[in-house]
């Protein structure tokens, strides 16, 4: 008798609430199912899936991250209104009911600082501070009234990638790569890029699997010295012996996965497998050494830097490989105008420089190896910027700066599903609030989600008794104008 109360709490030792729900005689799974299919047949489930890759206009998503918030006010969205209230004190009716992240009293207006022209047959308004992208007027699709309701850089961060201002929620690429999986089983569905000279402010939360099993988080890669840190082998270890020792973990790993029927234990054998494989998909895929001199020219890259640029053509070298999702993060877009590179006559210079040539060579070279029709580029930052200069403690600044403004901002859209040459939403002659067409961040996921093939009202998952979505619980809508 002893010994069977040994082994009978030996066992309840490995089990867990998913036991608990699974195999309980009151039976809470099977009226958690009940309530979920109330007022639904099967016939109707089936006929309405989450993920629908018929409907998709895309394959692949690249989202280019400026971390930091650029000054649409300097780029996109021209206001020549502002500049004839360049010094004067901002309107109460600005201030009111505003929270600012530093500027305090009454600030004065700040006219744009670079000179505009209009593009291409659209006509769309860009500064001279982007000589390059300027030929891509009537390729992308801007936005110009983004939304969201935070004003500072971290949790502004998590609400465009993750929907949520809070960590411990999946990113967008967690719930793409999730929803319709990868294209090429030697690499990961979703890769991380990195410049700018450091990493986000909240880190890998912005490319995290929240609470979706831990095989879809975003894998960082690097683009000096080895791509993927403790990829390789040890010294002394050959390819050989790493099989063979991931043979018997893996043998470990499936007789735990029997006893407890934990899921995560099968997540861990997915990625041993998937280090293992990228070992030899990894390095070839990162190596742009490979790509033709006229390649780098149009690119600016230089091999073994880290760099916008590099890291514009491994995406490109990334997604005709099948990468589902690449995020790239390059940091310094913080222009407060508290020290020369914080400026907009200083450091915002040299980084629209850094970014100029080598996006509008993404576009160009993906469109021209016939892949910007079922790839989605996207550009853009957390927040915008201000119509008023900064005036941190109240006294202004010998820099030029603008503080955060999430009232909006602009980003841009071009490839797979999105109307060519378009502008959508208007500013106020100030450019700092929507005059028409606000887009909220949820929209601008579920018109994401949609665009990829996925209902971001069906796709969900259930955690702390709610069935999550990247769109959150409030309502959320497709912007089909912007749509092809």
């Amino acid at each position: 008798m002893r010994v069977m109360n040994e082994l009978y709490f030996h066992h309840l030792q490995w089990q867990t609430r998913r036991h608990f729900l699974q195999k309980c005689t009151t039976g809470l799974g099977a009226l958690w199912l009940g309530q979920q299919l109330a007022g639904h047949s099967v016939a109707d489930i089936k006929a309405q899936p989450a993920v629908d890759p018929t409907r998709a206009k895309v394959r692949r998503v690249i989202f280019l991250h400026m971390i930091g918030a650029p000054s649409q006010l300097e780029l996109f969205d021209y206001k020549p209104e502002l500049a004839r209230f360049d010094g004067r004190d901002c309107p109460q009716s600005y201030l009111e009911g505003q929270r600012f992240a530093f500027i305090q009293g009454v600030p004065q207006m700040l006219g744009p600082q670079y000179p505009f022209k209009q593009y291409g047959a659209s006509g769309a308004w860009i500064s001279d501070r982007l000589p390059h992208f300027t030929e891509m007027a009537d390729k992308v699709c801007f936005i110009k009234t983004m939304q969201t309701d935070q004003f500072n850089h971290g949790p502004a961060q998590l609400m465009v990638h993750c929907g949520q201002p809070r960590v411990g929620y999946p990113s967008i690429g967690s719930w793409v790569t999730w929803g319709l999986g990868t294209e090429n089983e030697d690499l990961p569905g979703f890769i991380v890029l990195l410049s700018g000279g450091r990493p986000p402010r909240v880190g890998n939360a912005l490319w995290s699997s929240g609470f979706l099993p831990s095989v879809y988080q975003g894998v960082q890669c690097r683009s000096k010295g080895d791509p993927i840190l403790n990829v390789s082998n040890p010294a002394g270890v050959t390819r050989d012996q790493r099989r063979a020792a991931l043979r018997a973990l893996d043998d470990l790993n499936r007789r735990i996965y029997e006893e407890i029927g934990d899921p995560e234990t099968l997540t861990r054998i997915s990625q041993y497998e998937m280090a293992f494989r990228m070992q030899t998909a990894v390095p070839e895929a990162m190596d742009i050494s490979q790509e033709p001199a006229h390649i780098h020219e149009e690119y600016g890259t230089k091999p073994g830097a880290v760099s916008f640029a590099n890291n514009c053509l491994l995406a490109r070298r990334l997604a005709e490989r099948g990468v589902r999702y690449i995020q790239l993060f390059d940091w310094g877009w913080d222009t407060h105008g508290s020290s020369q590179s914080e400026s907009l006559n200083g450091g915002f210079v040299d980084k629209c420089r850094q970014i100029d040539r080598p996006m509008t060579a993404l576009l160009r070279d993906l469109e021209r190896r016939g892949m910007l029709e079922d790839t989605l580029v996207i550009w853009g930052g957390e927040f915008g910027r201000t119509s008023m200069a900064e005036n941190r403690g109240g006294v202004k600044s010998k820099f030029i700066g603008r503080d955060h403004n999430p009232n909006t901002f602009t980003i841009w859209l071009a490839g797979g599903g999105v109307k060519r040459g378009f502008t959508f939403g208007e500013t106020d002659p100030m450019g700092y609030l929507p005059a028409e067409n606000p887009v909220q961040l949820r929209d601008f996921h579920a018109t994401l989600q949609h665009l990829l093939g996925i209902d971001h009202q069906r796709l969900t998952y259930p955690f702390q008794g709610l069935n999550q979505k990247l769109t959150g619980v409030k309502p959320a809508r497709v912007v089909h104008e912007i749509l092809s």
